[in-house]
C-alpha cells in the first residue's frame, strides 16, 4: 500500500512540473554559460581545499573560466580556462600559470543529478612557470589524462537539491542539449 501511494505521489509530482514548467519540451529549464563558468570555479575551488586538507603538496586555482556552449551551432562545450597549478614543498610554494582550452560533449548523469563534459578534446595549451614557457605539446597526453579525470569527476553543474524546481527536475528522466549560449534540460527518450 505504501509503495503504491509513493509511486501515486511521485507521478503527480512528475505532472505537477511537467504543468508547472509548461511542458519540458516548449519551455526547457536552461542554464547559462555565466552560472556554469560560476559553477565551475566554486567546484574548483571546494576540489583545492579537500586537496590541501588531505595532505597534498599540490594547490589549484582558476583565475578565469570561460566556457561556450553551442559555438558553430554543434552540440559541444567550449571550456577555456586559466589558473595557476602550485607546488608547496619545503615551506615554498613553486606557482605554474596554465592555460587549456578543451572541447567536449556535456552528458548528464541522472544518479549524480549533474551536467559532465565528456569525449574531451584538447584545443590549445600554455604554461609559464619560472622554469619553463610555451606550448605544453610534449605533455599533452599526461595533461589530456588529468583534464579528462578531473572533468570526469567533477561536474561542471549539478542540480540544486535546495531548490524545489530543480529538485522536481531530478526525479524525472532528464537528458540535455546543448542550444547557444545555454544547456536545456529536456525530457530524455525512453
Amino acid at each position: 500500500m505504501n509503495r503504491t501511494l509513493l509511486n501515486g505521489f511521485r507521478a503527480l509530482l512528475v505532472l505537477a512540473v511537467a504543468v508547472a514548467s509548461g511542458c519540458a519540451s516548449l519551455s526547457p529549464y536552461s542554464i547559462s554559460e555565466g552560472e556554469l563558468e560560476r559553477h565551475l570555479q566554486d567546484v574548483v575551488s571546494e576540489f583545492d581545499r579537500s586537496q590541501l586538507s588531505s595532505g597534498s603538496p599540490l594547490s589549484l586555482s582558476l583565475s578565469d573560466a570561460d566556457i561556450t556552449l553551442g559555438p558553430d551551432g554543434r552540440d559541444v562545450a567550449v571550456i577555456d580556462v586559466r589558473g595557476q597549478v602550485a607546488l608547496n614543498a619545503l615551506m615554498a610554494k613553486l606557482p605554474v600559470d596554465i592555460a587549456l582550452k578543451v572541447e567536449g560533449a556535456p552528458v548528464y548523469d541522472s544518479a549524480e543529478k549533474a551536467i559532465f563534459i565528456r569525449r574531451l578534446q584538447l584545443l590549445e595549451s600554455s604554461i609559464d612557470s619560472p622554469f619553463f614557457k610555451g606550448d605544453l605539446k610534449p605533455v599533452t597526453d599526461t595533461v589530456m589524462r588529468l583534464v579528462a579525470q578531473m572533468l570526469e569527476t567533477m561536474p561542471v553543474y549539478r542540480l540544486d537539491e535546495t531548490d524545489f524546481t530543480q529538485r522536481m527536475f531530478g526525479m524525472v528522466p532528464l537528458d540535455v542539449r546543448v542550444a547557444s549560449g545555454r544547456l536545456e534540460f529536456v525530457m530524455a527518450d525512453q
